[in-house]
Formats: structure tokens, C-alpha cells, sequence
């Protein structure tokens, strides 16, 4: 499942290309986002990481000092340069493409709960268009809440497409699947599963949403929150639509 190095990736590896300080910094900004680092693990000094991408002590500085911008690493007395205790939270699309770099499920802190499953009537607009049904088409909902440390960060929802269900009728059932369910439809089928642009969007939290993140409010209050929403299709069609529903005040990465 791991994901081949880009081919700037490659020429750099080869000396082709001279690394900069982005480059450096989008390097351990990896590690952390995938847990190669986990939360509290020192940093190489900078001289470290200067003589390990064979670039000058100036540009390894100057990647340390944007991650720490970024807020992913911090200075601890008698510890150094760490990662932070809390590097963000990602959204599915970003957690999914991690699973594929690196088998891993959950960040290091990270835990879903909640989950649930349910066959329903589709008539949100939006989902509709997505997934090219007609309103009142059934669609298979995948319901999870994401937690960091034990708080509540995402409620996760993935609406599939009814004809997932005909190669991989265990997305029906609430029983934890082996490994991810376009995995499995992928092996059956022989279709590869694309993912589409990620776009986002502020909207008001409905009722469930809060009671999922915790969010005490009272009644009848507006409560905005982010969510960021992502398609994938195969050969046949758009086939599950994510949507990531994220508590108030948290930091999201965005793609460049």
C-alpha cells in the first residue's frame, strides 16, 4: 500500500534536483502528519538534519523555523525541538491517503467511536449531485466521530452509492470491516476508485453533530463549523461521497 515517491521526489533522492527548505520542511512535516514521528519525539538538531539532506545548516534552520510556525514542533526545556503535543487534525481524504503511504489507521492519540451504519432514503441536494442519484435513491451511510486524546474532533460520514453493495455487501453491517471497504470493492471488481478535488465549506452544525463533537449549546443556536467534502468514482461513476464534519476552533490543513 505504499505510495511511490513523485518523480521530483525521485530526482532529488538521485541528486538531480537540490533540495530548499520547503522541501525539507514538507519532509518531516510528513512524518509527523503520518506518525512517523509521534507527539513529544525530539527533532534532529539542525545541523542533524543539515547533514542528513546534504543541505547548509541556513536552509535546515530555516525548515525548522517553518514548522515551527506551523505549529507542528515545539522548544521543551531539557528536551529540544519536539513534536507538538497535538499536530493538527487531519481530515479522511488526508487520513486515507496516510493509509496508503503508510498502513496506518489512526494517528498516534487517534481513535474513531460511534460508528454506525444505515440504509436511507438520499434527499440532500448536495449528495445527490455528488453521487448522480435521483432524491429518495437508498445510499449506505457510514457514521463515525473521531477523537484526539480522548476529545471529540470529527464526525466522519461516508455516503456509498447502493451499487457498492452488490461486490461488498458487508458495508451494510456493523461489523468492523478487515481493511478499507474500496479495498475490498477494488479485488472483487477490478475497478480502480479515484479520489475527486476536496473542497470545504462553513455551515451551521445540525443537532446530532453536536451532541457528537460534545458541543454544549443552547437551544436554538447557531453553530458554525467547517466541513470539508470529497467524491471518488470508478470507471462506472462517482461511487461514495465523504463528508467531515470538524469542531469549532480546530486547525485544519488544506491542500497547495
Amino acid at each position: 500500500m505504499s505510495q511511490q515517491p513523485t518523480v521530483k521526489e525521485q530526482a532529488m533522492e538521485q541528486g538531480k534536483i537540490k533540495k530548499g527548505y520547503a522541501d525539507i520542511a514538507a519532509f518531516y512535516r510528513r512524518q509527523i502528519r503520518d506518525g512517523e514521528l509521534a507527539p513529544g519525539e525530539r527533532l534532529p538538531t539542525v545541523t542533524e538534519i543539515g547533514r542528513e539532506h546534504g543541505v547548509a545548516r541556513n536552509t535546515a534552520a530555516r525548515a525548522v523555523s517553518q514548522l515551527r510556525t506551523e505549529r507542528l514542533i515545539e522548544t521543551r526545556a531539557g528536551a529540544g525541538t519536539v513534536v507538538a503535543s497535538t499536530p493538527g487534525v487531519i481530515s479522511g481524504a488526508d487520513r486515507l491517503d496516510r493509509l496508503n503511504r503508510t498502513g496506518r489507521r489512526y494517528a498516534h492519540g487517534e481513535e474513531s467511536t460511534n460508528h454506525s451504519v444505515a440504509i436511507r432514503s438520499c434527499m440532500d441536494d448536495r449528495t445527490c449531485r455528488a453521487l448522480d442519484i435521483e432524491p429518495g435513491e437508498e445510499v449506505v451511510l457510514r457514521i463515525r466521530t473521531f477523537t484526539q486524546d480522548g476529545r471529540p474532533t470529527t464526525v466522519g460520514l461516508s455516503i456509498i452509492h447502493p451499487r457498492a453493495a452488490r461486490a461488498v455487501p458487508e458495508i451494510t453491517e456493523e461489523a468492523p470491516l478487515p481493511k478499507f471497504w474500496q479495498e475490498i470493492y477494488r479485488d472483487r471488481t477490478g475497478l480502480q476508485i479515484v479520489k475527486g478535488e476536496r473542497t470545504a465549506m462553513a455551515r451551521q452544525a445540525s443537532q446530532d453533530e453536536l451532541d457528537a463533537l460534545q458541543i454544549d449549546a443552547p437551544p436554538h443556536t447557531a453553530v458554525p463549523v467547517l466541513v470539508t467534502h470529497v467524491t471518488f468514482h470508478d470507471e462506472e461513476g462517482p461511487i461514495e461521497h465523504w463528508e467531515d464534519v470538524y469542531v469549532p476552533g480546530l486547525e485544519v490543513p488544506m491542500p497547495t
